[in-house]
């Protein structure tokens, strides 16, 4: 069996002595692993770090063997945001979160590409966190648990619409949501498309998508815990 693609570098543990396992998410084979020999060496470690954009060619005798990747550099992220604390936060949760939320060997090309762009901004402009929490939000739909922010729930206005349900993930408008209003999940304007996006703003908005990923998504991938470098992104943005 063989396949060539090009794909982001999500992750790289070590096997053995010399050699690496690495887990690519690409746009036609979704996220896979396999086998990079010599992948401590002087020459492939410094290639092999999250978020590098990398061609690569995948062999094993069967299928459903784990395989020996070969890799060739396409381009590199993490030297580009390494003096930057939040950029660096920023690639580390975006690759953590592929690794943590997309299902092995399932190809999933929108994500990919969004995902791609959104690397690609990290080192180019200061707005990226909007584009991050966009992306959160798409990941989610994707991943079959996207939110419903058209209309209130409870009225069916389009105006005003201020909260997200737990429950159904529904936007609520101030007038529907009364007195469950501090029961319900923050809707800022920046997830509409409206208004300006401050730290603060991002920050409520991955309040929500984190609690859809935390108690739907995560659910159904074992129900383990997110990953802690999306923990530590928000903490940045808070401070």
């Amino acid at each position: 069996m063989e396949w060539r693609d090009q794909g982001t570098l999500l992750s790289v543990r070590r096997h053995g002595e010399t050699s690496v396992i690495i887990d690519v998410f690409t746009p036609s084979k979704g996220r896979f692993a396999g086998v990079v020999r010599g992948g401590t060496s002087r020459k492939l470690a410094p290639i092999l770090q999250p978020g590098a954009e990398l061609s690569v060619a995948w062999r094993a005798r069967l299928e459903a063997h784990l395989g020996a990747f070969t890799v060739e550099p396409v381009r590199t992220r993490a030297a580009l945001v390494m003096g930057d604390r939040l950029a660096l936060a920023g690639l580390n949760s975006i690759t953590a979160l592929l690794g943590f939320c997309v299902p092995e060997r399932e190809p999933h090309p929108s994500i990919h590409q969004s995902s791609s762009n959104l690397l690609d901004l990290l080192s180019k402009t200061d707005a990226w966190p909007l584009a991050y929490l966009r992306w959160e939000a798409d990941l989610l739909e994707e991943m079959g648990y996207g939110l419903d922010l058209r209309r209130c729930a409870v009225t069916g206005s389009r105006d005003n619409l201020v909260f997200v349900s737990p429950k159904s993930g529904k936007a609520v408008s101030r007038e529907g949501a009364g007195e469950w209003a501090d029961r319900l999940l923050p809707l800022p304007q920046c997830m509409l498309g409206q208004g300006p996006a401050s730290d603060a703003d991002i920050v409520d908005g991955l309040r929500t998508t984190g609690y859809f990923l935390a108690n739907g998504l995560a659910a159904s991938v074992g129900d383990r815990p997110l990953p802690a470098a999306r923990q530590r992104l928000i903490d940045l943005l808070a401070r």
